[in-house]
Order: structure tokens, then C-alpha cells, then sequence
């Protein structure tokens, strides 16, 4: 019996291991909305969720948003529809359409660019 109990003993402790839980399971980036410009931080974004073709591109301009360029996202935050449609609150069209809403990160980086002042 003694002679199963160690090989069973040595098993059970090689199992264990002391590695750091930020190591494992990193929290990700963070999530920097400070000094937000459009040409960097917002442009991207819109490119790739909303000023895509047959939608709100310059070609298209669906619902009359040309969301192609800085001008054309200015008027449509003015307009009050914007963070509306990102955020899927209710009485707005959810956009991105028939896509799963944008990222947090995605969100606070459009909003802070807006509560900033729209820098170009």
C-alpha cells in the first residue's frame, strides 16, 4: 500500500504549478479615449462598420449619411442619430445593420472623440 501511495503522491504534486492569474488570463488592452482625433482614432472605425459599400458610404448614403468622410460624420452626430444607432438604444435605427453592435471600446472612443469637441 505504501508503495502506491507515493507514485499517486508525486502525480498529484507534479500537477501543481504557481503560475500569476494576470498572466494566464490577461485583462486585454485598455480601452484609451483620451485625445481622440478622427483622421486616427474614428475614421478606422467608421470606415469599417459604417462607410462600407451599399451603405453609408459616398455612393450610397444611406438615409441621406455620407459617413465617408469627417464632414459627413459631424453633421450625423449633430443630427442626433449617431451614437443612437451605435449604442442600439431604442427609438434608433441599430447600426452597425443586421450586425452585432460595435465593440465598448469601439463605443467610448466615438463618444469621448464627440464629447471632446470632434477634433478633426
Amino acid at each position: 500500500m505504501r508503495k502506491l501511495m507515493i507514485p499517486l503522491g508525486i502525480l498529484l504534486f507534479a500537477g501543481c504549478y504557481n503560475d500569476k492569474e494576470d498572466q494566464l488570463y490577461p485583462a486585454g488592452q485598455v480601452c484609451d479615449t483620451t485625445t481622440m482625433s478622427f483622421a486616427i482614432h474614428i475614421q478606422p472605425i467608421v470606415n469599417q462598420n459604417c462607410a462600407t459599400a451599399n451603405c453609408h458610404d459616398a455612393v450610397t448614403k444611406s438615409f441621406g449619411h455620407d459617413l465617408s468622410n469627417f464632414n459627413g460624420v459631424v453633421t450625423s452626430v449633430n443630427s442626433g442619430r449617431l451614437l443612437g444607432a451605435i449604442k442600439h438604444e431604442t427609438g434608433f435605427q441599430p447600426m452597425p445593420k443586421g450586425l452585432p453592435q460595435l465593440d465598448g471600446c469601439e463605443i467610448s472612443k466615438i463618444s469621448g472623440w464627440i464629447s471632446q469637441g470632434m477634433k478633426q
